[in-house]
């Protein structure tokens, strides 16, 4: 890939705070009838290293009876919202306006929006009538990565155009307390909502150059990670394999990106991961051979914003820009398909 500037990069959340400790209660209350269940797995809310969460709806909206329609309204109403702040803090940061932005895309696959969140969002926020659209659905956590590594490739594709990226998730909508299955209870413990954008290309200097992306898919995975698409809304897909997967396959699947990328190991500074949850940000230090404690920023963003999914990693990046990106950084993430999305990025001279 021709290097691509990334000129800035900013994140958004929405108003309502969750404590764990309130998620926890509000889980065993829920969970009633299921006794047995919770008490199995509660453990959970107290190892994922989650200390809050935002979420686009208040704590007693979990305790309704939402189906698909009212789920799906909450999706629309919140990720529009998110879109136009997050994109207008990063077109702002960049030194432009919504008109000079050529193509966007945009990343969710937490509700479904026809037209596209981008087509919802665009015209109150200032983007031209005439800008390209990418929605892209399905990437799950990876989205963040392989959203925009799309936008970047776009951008080389046609020097000096401007892309706007957008990534949204809305994963505590769908939260599900009626369930039975142990990974409903898990989501109810990791997952928070965010986004973050980033706007990709132009002529000028960058904070960043984005140069090389890669994917590596492993077949006959498609359990481990996903949705299932069911009468009250997506229900989570969490293998338990998801931590020992990582430990035993993440060498060899970096190993083969940076191979790609034309790069080896010892010109890497640092990872930038998209932490999943306590034991995958564990799995990924003992895969890669790292000193315990040494993804950070991981833990940080999983503390303070559990898993947004898609953005989280995002939300990293944010971080290690303001303590300062070392001369390469590998950024990655794990998501539906099995998938491993890596983006390599190199310090702005």
């Amino acid at each position: 890939m021709r290097p691509v500037p990334l000129l800035s990069l900013a994140t958004a959340v929405p108003p309502h705070t969750l404590s764990q400790t309130d998620a926890k209660a509000i889980a065993r209350e829920l969970f009633a009838g299921r006794k047995a269940l919770f008490d199995r797995l509660q453990g959970v809310f107290d190892n994922a290293g989650i200390e809050q969460r935002n979420t686009v709806a208040p704590l007693d909206w979990y305790a309704g009876d939402h189906r698909w329609e009212s789920r799906n309204r909450l999706y629309l109403e919140a990720a529009e919202a998110l879109f136009t702040e997050a994109a207008g803090k990063a077109i702002a940061a960049a030194g432009l306006r919504p008109e000079d932005i050529d193509g966007v895309v945009c990343v969710s696959t937490t509700g479904i929006a026809t037209p596209s969140l981008e087509a919802r969002a665009g015209p109150a926020l200032g983007l031209r009538p005439n800008v390209r659209r990418v929605p892209m659905f399905g990437l799950g956590c990876a989205g963040g990565i392989s959203g925009l590594a799309t936008a970047a490739r776009l951008a080389a594709a046609e020097p000096g155009s401007r892309w706007l990226f957008v990534c949204i998730e809305t994963c505590s909508i769908s939260i599900r307390l009626d369930s039975d299955d142990p990974a409903a209870l898990v989501a109810t413990a990791l997952f928070g909502d965010g986004a973050a954008a980033a706007v990709v290309g132009g002529d000028q200097d960058g904070i960043a150059a984005v140069t090389a992306a890669g994917e590596k898919l492993w077949p006959d995975t498609l359990g481990i990670m996903g949705w299932r698409v069911e009468d009250p809304g997506f229900a989570v897909v969490f293998d338990r394999a998801i931590p020992p997967f990582v430990t035993a396959e993440l060498a060899a699947a970096i190993a083969g990106l940076l191979e790609e990328f034309g790069t080896s190991s010892d010109e890497i500074g640092r990872l930038c991961c998209h932490p999943g949850g306590a034991k995958v940000v564990e799995a990924i230090e003992n895969a890669m051979e790292l000193e315990s404690g040494t993804l950070d920023l991981e833990r940080q963003v999983l503390r303070e914003h559990g898993n947004m999914s898609a953005p989280t990693v995002l939300f990293v990046l944010e971080q290690l820009l303001a303590r300062g990106l070392p001369e390469r950084t590998l950024m990655t993430a794990f998501g539906p398909g099995f998938t491993c999305a890596g983006l390599m990025l190199e310090r702005a001279a």
